[in-house]
């Protein structure tokens, strides 16, 4: 599959999104506007269902929405806020340390540009463009195991890592549809995409899909 037809199968699942229940943090960004909350629901989302990151997600912004509120926090009680998320007690030390940088180096406010992103603690490629994206509105390509999975089930990409799937991504995709990637393919994949018994027979794309060729 080509860059331009993956574009038309983009804009088919983008229409039936509506349909789906939009990602966490896809949704947070697009609602609320805060950078902060979209990469702190990130790191809680790595590892755990999208449902439990959005009730732990809402228990601590409840307490502490802001890096100077979350700082004043004792590790434990962001343990308890956030449980039971994966690695729970891991990802509440994260929090306060990329919350304390974030005061300290960049005046209160999350780096907008991928490089300062990924040298925060725990910060890798996909929370950084989720960042980007959906905390700032900027052209960038989050791959997760969803976009990872789905792209090379398309045959737009085969790559072995998410990595390699980023970068051809943005190779193959005007600029303009790299927002959308990620929350329309993570919305499908949860829903008719998913990884063992792929819905092919009420997939809206299957016509375009190697994958549903083959099982065809």
């Amino acid at each position: 599959m080509d860059g331009k037809t993956f574009v038309e199968v983009l804009k088919i699942l983008k229409k039936e999104s509506k349909n789906w229940n939009a990602p966490v943090v896809a949704f947070m960004g697009r609602t609320e506007n805060n950078p902060y909350k979209v990469l702190i629901a990130t790191i809680l989302s790595l590892r755990t269902k999208d449902q439990i990151t959005a009730l732990a997600s809402d228990r601590l912004f409840k307490v502490a929405d802001t890096p100077e509120k979350m700082v004043n926090l004792p590790a434990e009680e962001i343990e308890k806020l956030i449980y039971p998320v994966g690695f729970y007690k891991n990802k509440a030390k994260t929090i306060k340390e990329i919350s304390k940088i974030i005061l300290e180096k960049y005046a209160g406010k999350v780096p907008d540009n991928l490089e300062d992103l990924l040298s925060l603690k725990g910060v890798g490629r996909k929370t950084a463009n989720l960042v980007l994206s959906e905390g700032y509105k900027k052209p960038a390509i989050c791959v997760d195991v969803h976009v990872h999975r789905i792209s090379n089930r398309l045959g737009v990409v085969k790559t072995k890592t998410p990595e390699e799937t980023e970068f051809k991504l943005m190779e193959i995709l005007p600029k303009k549809y790299w927002r959308d990637v990620n929350w329309v393919l993570v919305a499908f994949g949860q829903t008719i995409c998913k990884p063992i018994k792929p819905m092919c027979d009420i997939c809206p794309v299957k016509n375009f899909c190697e994958f549903g060729k083959i099982k065809a």
